[in-house]
Order: structure tokens, then sequence, then C-alpha cells
């Protein structure tokens, strides 16, 4: 009877690995981001993690807002939680942030020194990679310079919370930093940063952890090998990820600076720092604020938009479609305004098949998010458009700012929410293929120069 229950207990294991390994990276990559939402879910339901009764709903709200590194919360996480499960947010952050498929790389790298066949290309896929560089090098990358990144922004948050009189001032650094260079947006003040406004030194750092995140790793590895002249120059990808985010950040500033009557009042240097702080968080979706997002005007909101929709760079902790797939499009507009046959960029030629993920990146993300703005108005049937269409933009771009509706959201909003969130973390291209395709390898779509 023993033997033929472990027949059978091997014959399981058997049928699970093989299913693991006829899945598609795309529904591969859903399914591990959903495991550690779930394994979040339960540890933040324990009572251990909890200052104050949090529903089980609320928790497996804040564990996906976590693992997807949103930032949206229907519960204060500084005042709901204990320090373990305060603990547990950020080690979920962590994860989200780096990567499932990037954690369980490095310990299998460590342990086998290298990467097996399915788990490089699923590693290919999760940060779609270029050709150029190898999966079991890049993850050595990834986590040695998040680590690096993370450690020297907390040590630099440190002395200046210490300074402003908080209590815990280390827990706060570390949380912080990890949260910034995440992208997260997970604070453990209940105003996020509002209350340090003009502290210059803190919003550099928090501003320099989220735009190292959001560019991408990729800009990491690529600088390294132009500075040890491994190349001569930056690649085309990162070329266009350096130009666009720069150009977001410079526009996005001197509009806000000019055109949001909420900071009018402050001083030249102060109300710089907002405007400059508040484009910061809608680029690199990091969800931070040290402005009140629900007093700003509905040109700051238009602004908000655009920059929250097309995001972070690939490869990176932030969300939205991406600023490759952006300048993809803009190419395409360019090239067909101007009668042009080939499609460029930068003095480039854009493939075909860049063109269409970006065109059915885009496709995609308009329906699904028309899609949740049309069952949001029917679940929360007292909310203004503008501020439905704030919460699913910033839930699918998982940026985590909000006009102040998360946490009075109805359960089947909350419910709504959490899909966004998951699309956004997985990508809304590979949530749609992870859904609708059969398990087959789109390893092809991989061959290309600039990576989306």
């Amino acid at each position: 009877m023993a033997e033929a229950h472990g027949k059978s207990h091997l014959k399981a294991v058997a049928r699970f690995r093989i299913a693991l390994i006829s899945m598609s990276p795309a529904k591969l990559l859903l399914t591990g981001y959903v495991s550690y939402m779930l394994i979040g879910w339960v540890l933040l339901s324990l009572p251990v993690a909890q200052q104050v009764p949090v529903s089980p709903l609320d928790a497996l709200f804040i564990a996906t807002s976590a693992v997807s590194t949103t930032g949206l919360v229907s519960v204060d996480p500084g005042g709901s939680f204990t320090l373990f499960g305060e603990i547990v947010i950020i080690l979920l952050i962590q994860a989200g942030g780096l990567g499932y498929m990037t954690i369980g790389s490095f310990a299998t790298l460590a342990i086998l020194g290298k990467l097996p066949g399915m788990r490089a290309r699923t590693t290919k896929h999760a940060f779609n990679l270029p050709e150029h560089i190898r999966p079991g090098h890049f993850v050595v990358w990834v986590v040695v310079f998040t680590l690096i990144a993370e450690t020297i922004g907390a040590l630099a948050l440190w002395p200046m919370f210490a300074a402003a009189g908080e209590p815990n001032a280390l827990w706060l650094a570390i949380f912080h930093s990890i949260s910034a260079f995440c992208t997260a947006g997970f604070s453990l003040f209940s105003t996020s940063f509002e209350g340090y406004a003009g502290h210059a030194g803190i919003n550099i750092v928090i501003s320099a952890l989220s735009i190292l995140g959001a560019m991408g790793f990729l800009i990491v590895v690529d600088t390294w090998r132009t500075l040890t002249a491994q190349r001569r120059w930056l690649g085309f990808s990162s070329k266009v990820i350096v130009r666009m985010t720069l150009l977001f950040l410079i526009v996005g500033t001197a509009v806000l600076f000019v055109v949001e009557p909420s900071i009018n009042a402050l001083p030249p240097v102060e109300r710089l720092l907002a405007a400059f702080f508040q484009t910061m968080t809608a680029t690199t979706t990091v969800g931070f604020n040290t402005m009140p997002i629900g007093a700003m005007s509905l040109a700051a909101l238009m602004l908000f938009f655009f920059l929250m929709i097309i995001g972070a760079s690939p490869a990176g902790t932030g969300g939205g479609l991406k600023t490759t797939s952006f300048a993809a499009l803009v190419g395409l507009v360019r090239s067909t305004l101007k009668g042009r046959d080939e499609i460029r960029y930068l003095k480039r030629r854009v493939p075909l098949d860049r063109l269409q993920l970006a065109a059915s990146s885009l496709a995609f993300y308009l329906v699904l998010a028309g899609l949740a703005m049309f069952f949001l108005f029917l679940t929360e049937p007292g909310a203004a458009f503008e501020v439905v269409m704030f919460e699913v933009i910033s839930a699918m771009g998982t940026v985590g700012l909000s006009m102040g509706i998360t946490g009075d959201l109805s359960p089947l909003g909350k419910l709504i929410i959490i899909v966004l969130m998951t699309a956004g973390r997985v990508g809304i291209l590979t949530f749609g293929i992870a859904i609708a395709s059969h398990d087959e390898s789109r390893e092809e779509e991989q061959d290309n120069e600039l990576v989306l």
C-alpha cells in the first residue's frame, strides 16, 4: 500500500514538472507572480502580521499591490500591520521588483553554476533581453546592482530620517529605499512624503533610486560594457531609454511648474522640487507623492495620464507600456507622415515585429482599460469619471498614485483593481498572451534590437 502511494506521488510530481516545462514563458510568469501574491496573502492574514483587524480581501489587495510593485493601498500599511507584516510587505516588494524569475534563477546559478534551458528562456522573456546578453550574467548583474543601490539609498536616508526625529529611522530608511528602487510606492507614512515636500535631500534620494529602478537593468549592463570597453557606445535600446526618460522628466516638470495652481504659492525652489517629484513619480511609476494628488488640477491629471500610460523602461522595476514602445510608435507616425516605407527612430530601422508588439500592447491596454472603467462605473456609481480613470491607469501602470478612492472601493471594485495590478506587473501584452494563448514558445519575439 505504501509503495503504491509512493509511486502515485512520484507520478504526480512528474506530471507537475512536465506541466511546468510545457508552459509558455508568459503563462509561467503569470503563474509565478500569482503564487507570490497568494503566499503574501496568507502571511498578511495571520494575526501576528496585523495591528488592527484587516479583512481577507484587503490582505489580498495589499499582497497583490506589493508583488506588482504598484503601491495602491486599501488600508494604511504603517497603521494596519505589525513589524512582521511590514517585513512581509517589503519582501514581497523585493520579490516583485527583482522579478520572481530573477530570485529563482539566482538561487539556481548559486547551486548549479548555470541556468537550465527552461529557466533561461523564461528569464529572457521576463526581461525581454536582446540576444547579446546572456540570462545568467544578467541575473547576477540585477541582484548585485539592486543590493548596492538599495544599501546606498538606505544609508543616505537613515541620517535624514533620524534628524527629522522619526522613530525607527533605520527601518524607515531600509523600507523606503527598497520601495523606491522597486518603484513600489509603499510608504509607512500615512500621507506618503507630503510631510517632506520641502526636504531636498529626501526628495533627491527617493528620486534617484526610483529613476535607477525605472530605467531598467539593461542600462546598467550596457553602461558597464561601455565603460569597460566591451563595446564602444550604448546600445540602441539604452539610447532610446535615456532620451525618453530625460525628455519626460524635463518637459513634465516644466509643464507642472507653469500650469499647476496648487503649487503656485510655494517658493520657487520648493515649487520646482514639487513639480519635479510629481513628474518623476508618474514617469517612473513609483507612486510616492509630496503633494495631494486629489487636489491637483485637471490639466495636471491629463499630464499624469500620459506619463503613467507610457510608464518606465523595459527590464526594470516600473510598469506601463514602456518608453521604447512609445518610441517605436513615434517612429511609425513620423515615417507615415513623411511617406517613408521604412520605420526609423534615431536613424535606426525599427523591425516590423517590434512595431507589431508596440501596437498590440497599446491596443490591448486600451481595451482592458475601457472594460475596467466600464465595470468600475457599475460597482462605484458615485465616483467621478476622472477619479475612476486615474485609478485604472494607475493600477495598470503599477504606479500607485490615487485620488483617494482606493480604500472606499466596493469588494468587486477591489477585485477589478487586483486584476489590473497583476496584469500591469506581468506586462499588459504578456498578460493577454498568458490568458489567451496555447502553450507554445515565443522565443522568436526575443530576436530584436529594440527591447520592448
